[in-house]
């Protein structure tokens, strides 16, 4: 199992070290971060019959949907809390999205977070630390349930999203 430290004085991993299973994970005050917002992103689903369709249609396009969500901790009166997105006052997600066709999971993940966590418009500047996978979740059908594995009933799966940790 991993150590977690705390504090502005936390070091990078020690990569020398001879236990590839002794991870070490930094996280950093909130107060070391700006937060400010952005403009609302626009749905293009009112409702969830509509997202299924627009599911189907663009798995019938391209495939299967590839997806990843940054696992981002940060300390807050002396414990590490989980950096999450509001989304239209309802409920909260991981920073992340879609993958375009062909992209690599850190790219993707880069170009994500740039777009929703960068202060500059352009989000250019931004220089995101993306580490191991945390989990990958699958969706065999075109329903709102994922599961932490591919179910052996399923022969095509249609979507898999993938949470590596990643630090500000």
């Amino acid at each position: 199992m991993g150590d977690l430290h705390m504090g502005v004085e936390a070091e990078a991993i020690n990569d020398s070290s001879s236990d590839n299973h002794s991870k070490r994970v930094d996280i950093y005050p909130l107060s070391c971060y700006y937060f400010g917002s952005k403009e609302a992103i626009v749905f293009k689903d009112e409702t969830l019959s509509d997202r299924i369709n627009r599911m189907k249609s663009n798995y019938a396009a391209y495939g299967l949907r590839t997806s990843v969500e940054a696992v981002i901790l940060v300390e807050l009166f002396k414990h590490p809390h989980l950096l999450l997105l509001q989304v239209r006052n309802s409920f909260f997600k991981l920073p992340g999205g879609r993958l375009r066709p062909g992209e690599s999971d850190i790219d993707g993940l880069n170009r994500k977070l740039s777009r929703k966590l960068s202060a500059s418009e352009d989000g250019n500047e931004t220089e995101w630390q993306v580490g191991e996978c945390l989990g990958m979740w699958w969706r065999h059908d075109f329903e709102t349930l994922m599961y932490p594995y591919l179910p052996s009933k399923a022969k095509k799966p249609k979507v898999c999203r993938s949470a590596p940790n990643s630090s500000l």
